[in-house]
């Protein structure tokens, strides 16, 4: 997504978080990046000839993505946006041998 059509778009407030993968994967991929996204009103249109619901807002489309904190901060105090950081949850990893599956003591 260009930083232009961010810039064309007036707000005054996004959010931004870090992308995390999902429960049921293990790995890494596409989490290590921050992402910028605008805060907007979520006014869904019925459409009834089509039946789909959908929005007339731009904002809704628009995610910039950042490799740090620092450099998404900065954006945001250059463009004079106010920010909300939603800081992300640590997994916590337990690490045993597959050997622990089959002792008598687990759970008891």
């Amino acid at each position: 997504m260009s930083t232009e059509l961010f810039k064309s778009v007036n707000f005054n407030s996004a959010k931004a978080y870090k992308n995390i993968s999902s429960a049921t994967q293990s790995g890494k991929h596409k989490s290590d990046y921050w992402v910028l996204e605008p805060i907007c009103s979520r006014n869904y249109v019925p459409d009834n000839l089509m039946g789909w619901t959908g929005g007339r807002d731009i904002k809704q489309q628009i995610k910039l993505k950042f490799t740090s904190l620092n450099d998404l901060a900065r954006y945001a105090e250059k463009n004079k946006i106010l920010l909300e950081i939603m800081q992300p949850k640590e997994k916590k990893v337990i690490i045993k041998s597959y050997a622990d599956n089959f002792t008598k003591n687990i759970g008891i």
